[in-house]
């Protein structure tokens, strides 16, 4: 009796707010006259009275569970900005992303280095002795690019390559490489406390060094950096924000300071989760660049101007974008 003379006297509010969620949902909020729009947040204040009032005095479960529900229409109906795909998007790239990236300075920092001890180690290997270059580059990475080649063979089959009959697949295949492969799971497995995101960054940079070396010793440096920077610049940076962001998770797991390790996660794992999204989009312009842009830009002078170019851009980009606050 208790619950029904409560829903009889405030039943004609709630239907009324049910209407305005119903006339909102099928026309648009534009639709709402300047009565309702005046009525509608009293309504839902109303509701949210009436909702507290009933979890108070224990009323019916179906009660509360029917205010609970509309007091959530009525909030993201009024109150939370419509989801517009491609505005999200855009608030992402322009300000979300590189701010994120900031916020990781002292991470980057770490993976910058040991991305540059990796490479050092991985050129000093193979110039010493190229030997090591087979130790050090996995088969299908290698491509069949070894000691036993040629500065020709590295010509004709790598650097003056001609564009692929298939671009698409192209991109698709270096979408599915071994660096993206590996540029995930640096990511991933910075969970265990961070460690196996700078081991994998130091893999990498071995990797890249020893293919320099390579191409030092047959007069081919200057290409190489030409060849592999037109999209290697763009990789190289997500495979450091990746890393960053691995080691950010694993900093969370092993420090989560006051809070519990939950509620740290919930607090401070969404940064990293934009910085690892930011990266799979650069990861996906890279394979654009390597798949097919490439190939189609055949001189050293060119390759490298994009890749100054995009490094100037990228340093821009991730300094500058998101300054001002938000509105």
């Amino acid at each position: 009796m208790q619950s029904l003379r409560f829903r009889r006297e405030r039943e004609a509010s709630w239907l009324e707010l049910e209407q305005l969620i119903e006339q909102v949902r099928e026309s648009g909020i534009r639709s709402l006259s300047s009565d309702q729009l005046e009525r509608f947040p009293l309504l839902h204040r109303s509701a949210l009275s009436s909702l507290s009032v009933a979890r108070a005095i224990a009323l019916d479960r179906a009660l509360v569970e029917y205010l609970d529900n509309l007091a959530l229409r009525s909030f993201l109906t009024f109150y939370a900005p419509p989801l517009d795909l491609a505005a999200t998007v855009r608030s992402f790239l322009q300000a979300g992303f590189p701010r994120a990236v900031r916020a990781l300075r002292p991470h980057l920092a770490i993976a910058l280095v040991a991305l540059l001890i990796g490479t050092i180690s991985g050129f000093a290997l193979v110039n010493g002795h190229e030997g090591w270059f087979t130790d050090l580059v996995p088969a299908e990475l290698a491509g069949g690019r070894g000691p036993a080649s040629t500065a020709a063979d590295l010509m004709t089959t790598e650097i003056a390559a001609p564009v692929p009959p298939n671009p698409f697949d192209a991109i698709a295949n270096v979408l599915f490489s071994h660096n993206t492969l590996i540029a995930l799971l640096t990511f991933g497995l910075g969970m265990l406390a961070g460690i196996p995101s700078i081991l994998l960054t130091v893999y990498q940079g071995t990797i890249l060094g020893a293919f320099i070396a390579l191409h030092y010793h047959r007069g081919l440096a200057l290409a190489f950096a030409g060849w592999v920077g037109i999209h290697g610049v763009t990789e190289l940076l997500a495979l450091i924000l990746f890393a960053a962001a691995g080691m950010r998770l694993g900093e969370i797991l092993v420090f989560p300071r006051e809070l519990s390790r939950a509620d740290a996660f919930a607090v401070h794992g969404p940064q990293a989760a934009k910085v690892a999204a930011g990266a799979v989009a650069m990861l996906a312009l890279a394979a654009v660049l390597e798949g097919y842009f490439r190939a189609a830009i055949q001189s050293t002078d060119a390759r490298l101007a994009i890749a100054l170019l995009s490094l100037a851009g990228w340093t821009a980009y991730f300094s500058l974008s998101g300054r001002t606050p938000a509105r």
